[in-house]
């Protein structure tokens, strides 16, 4: 692409929507994901007796061991959700600026 097309990008204001949208949600999810990480983090230093206990009596499986698993289902529960979102919605509109640039160039 030329430096004019490039320019008609950054000029359109669909453009400053998607940068604002695809900011937003990935800060969203970002803080999503720190806030589950550092709550399991905050909860081994200052309630590891919880963390210990387990599930049922007899159980091989603790508190912790499920809390942990349960960090990685979320995790990948958001990785879904943002590559949804970013092959239908940000694409969608990404192709729209593309075209819009290179109609106007001709």
């Amino acid at each position: 692409m030329s430096s004019e097309v490039y320019a008609r990008i950054r000029q359109n204001p669909r453009f400053a929507e998607l940068v604002a949208k695809r900011t937003r949600f990935a800060a969203t999810l970002a803080t999503i994901v720190f806030v589950v990480f550092y709550a399991f983090i905050l909860l081994v230093a200052f309630a590891p007796a919880l963390i210990g206990k387990r599930l049922f009596d007899g159980s091989n499986w603790t508190f912790g061991v499920v809390a942990g698993l349960l960090q990685f289902i979320v995790f990948w529960v958001l990785t879904l959700v943002y590559v949804r979102r970013a092959n239908g919605e940000f694409d969608d509109l990404n192709q729209e600026i593309i075209k819009t640039a290179w109609e106007a160039k001709k």
